[in-house]
C-alpha cells in the first residue's frame, strides 16, 4: 500500500526545465517558464510515491506567501504534514501538489493549476477574504532530495489585515513575522525555499 494512498500529482519532465534554462535557487523570470510548464502537452499526473523518488520528473508546487505591510505569515511544519523530510522547519509557503481533482478544461493548463492553488489554500488556512495575488518567482533547489523532485511557483498575496488561522495541525505556530525577524533569528531555521524567498523579498 502506497504511503500516499495512491495520490497522483502533476509533474513535468526534468529535461523540460533544462531546455528552458535550469537554475538553482530563485528566478523572477516567470513568464519565460510558466506558459510552457503549465501547457498540458508538457505535463501529466503521476503516482506520487514514484514521483518522490524519480528526479527525472519535477512536481509542480504552488508556494503561496502572505504579506501584510512588512510582515509575512510564518509557520513551523508539524509532524502531520505530508512531507516528513521538512518537519520542524520554518516556512513562509502555503500550498501543495496539483491533483486530478483540480483538472479543468483549458488548453493552456492555467485553470487546472489555479484550481489547485485555491484548493490548497482553502484546506490549510482561513482568511477573512480572498486577497489579490500575483506569481512573482519560481523556486528550484537541486541540492537536496526533496528539492530535486519539486519546482515551486511563488504566489504573493497582499492582505488587508493580519487575520489568518490554520486549518491543519501541520501548520504549527502560525503567525506574522517581520522582515527583520525573517532575515535575522529565524533565517537559519527556514526550509531552503523560504530562505530563497526571504533573500528576494525586495524583488516581489
Amino acid at each position: 500500500m502506497s504511503k500516499y494512498d495512491g495520490e497522483e500529482v502533476l509533474v513535468f519532465p526534468r529535461s523540460l526545465l533544462d531546455d528552458l534554462g535550469a537554475f538553482q535557487g530563485l528566478t523572477t523570470e516567470t513568464e519565460h517558464y510558466i506558459p510552457t510548464l503549465l501547457d498540458p502537452s508538457n505535463n501529466f499526473f503521476m503516482d506520487r510515491e514514484a514521483a518522490e523518488d524519480d528526479p527525472g520528473f519535477k512536481q509542480i508546487i504552488p508556494y503561496s506567501i502572505f504579506r501584510f505591510g512588512n510582515h509575512y505569515l510564518h509557520y513551523v511544519r508539524g509532524k502531520s504534514g505530508g512531507e516528513s523530510r521538512l518537519h520542524a522547519q520554518g516556512s513562509l509557503g502555503i500550498g501543495g501538489h496539483i491533483n486530478p481533482v483540480d483538472e479543468r478544461s483549458d488548453p493552456l493548463g492555467h485553470a487546472t493549476y489555479i484550481a489547485g492553488v485555491a484548493r490548497e489554500i482553502d484546506e490549510e488556512i482561513a482568511l477573512p477574504a480572498r486577497p489579490q495575488q500575483k506569481i512573482v518567482a519560481l523556486l528550484n533547489d537541486d541540492s537536496n532530495p526533496v528539492g530535486r523532485v519539486h519546482l515551486g511557483v511563488v504566489h504573493l498575496f497582499e492582505l488587508e489585515s493580519m487575520e489568518a488561522q490554520a486549518r491543519e495541525d501541520a501548520l504549527s505556530d502560525l503567525q506574522f513575522k517581520s522582515t527583520e525577524e525573517l532575515q535575522g533569528p529565524l533565517y537559519d531555521l527556514l526550509e531552503s525555499w523560504s530562505r530563497f524567498c526571504v533573500d528576494a523579498l525586495n524583488k516581489f
